[in-house]
């Protein structure tokens, strides 16, 4: 499995997140999940196609257990681009764990529901029915179950939405609502808990190596995305008595309406220490403030 499929599936791997997103998503920020009730199950299945054995790994699955004897096998699959195939694959990922409890030597039978997220920019136009994505005669509809799959388009989530999330996953969608609708990043208020798995699935999704650069030796440790940035920006070279007066120019040339690489180019400074103030002041000093920026970033390093 490629790096980059384990880092965007790390953070919802953790019980507190996949249930967050499931309640949020499918039960409008009711906690109809709780994560004890989670479990792990398999996310490989294999099939036969041309006479040989195959294996099909979704991104992750669990098992949901309401009650003793209620179950449901949910699984949740990521897209950063428009699959046209993605139908297909979702009636293959089902079809083959209805199969597995054919052969697992338990009576007990229960559903499988199967949910994407989308974290493209561009509208969702790939089929999400077995008869958007086939030529159907009309007079064999009849004879041909129709399959439907549940696609969610992160990036078009609305603010309401966003604030029903109570996990790290927020930061995730934050991020992509953001982008689409101001081509700009602010980070938000708040403290991350998978400081790790967030940043490496931020990074796979995004390329941004502000992400990359951050994600190391933070297993544990409660950090803020705020602070992220600035710890990034230090890191860079910047002196702690330089910073502050880098941060007042930058947000005297914001007030002014001036864009982070016109300010970078003005100061001579680089790019993406001026991106990472500037994204930082939007978040935390709506007035321009920045003296609020350097206090918090001073009180940290003390």
């Amino acid at each position: 499995m490629g790096e980059k499929d384990l880092s965007e599936k790390y953070l919802e791997s953790y019980n507190d997140v996949f249930a967050d997103i499931l309640n949020v998503l499918l039960f409008d920020g009711k906690r109809q999940i709780e994560p004890s009730e989670l479990s792990e199950t398999i996310t490989e299945t294999q099939y036969k196609a041309d006479g040989k054995p195959h294996e099909q790994r979704r991104d992750i699955a669990k098992l949901w257990q309401k009650q003793k004897t209620e179950l449901v096998l949910i699984g949740l699959e990521n897209q950063t681009d428009i699959d046209k195939d993605m139908i297909f694959r979702v009636v293959g990922y089902d079809g083959a764990y209805y199969r597995a409890q054919l052969t697992d030597g338990k009576k007990e039978r229960y559903p499988v529901a199967t949910i994407v997220l989308y974290f493209g920019m561009d509208r969702w136009n790939g089929a999400t029915s077995l008869y958007d994505a086939v030529l159907i005669p009309e007079e064999m509809k009849a004879y041909i179950n129709d399959y439907r799959i549940h696609v969610f388009e992160i990036a078009y989530l609305t603010e309401e939405q966003i604030s029903r999330f109570q996990s790290d996953f927020r930061f995730v969608a934050d991020y992509f609502v953001q982008k689409r609708k101001n081509k700009q990043y602010a980070p938000p208020k708040g403290v991350i808990q998978h400081v790790d798995a967030l940043l490496q699935m931020m990074t796979a999704l995004t390329h941004d190596k502000r992400f990359e650069q951050a994600s190391v030796e933070w297993e544990g440790e409660e950090k803020v995305m705020g602070e992220i940035f600035l710890d990034q920006i230090e890191e860079r070279g910047v002196q702690k008595g330089a910073l502050r007066k880098l941060i007042e120019q930058i947000c005297r040339k914001m007030a002014k309406g001036k864009t982070p690489d016109v300010i970078a180019d003005e100061l001579e400074e680089d790019e993406t220490v001026v991106q990472g103030i500037y994204e930082i002041a939007l978040a935390f000093a709506p007035e321009y403030d920045c003296n609020a920026i350097y206090e918090a970033w001073k009180t940290k390093q003390e």
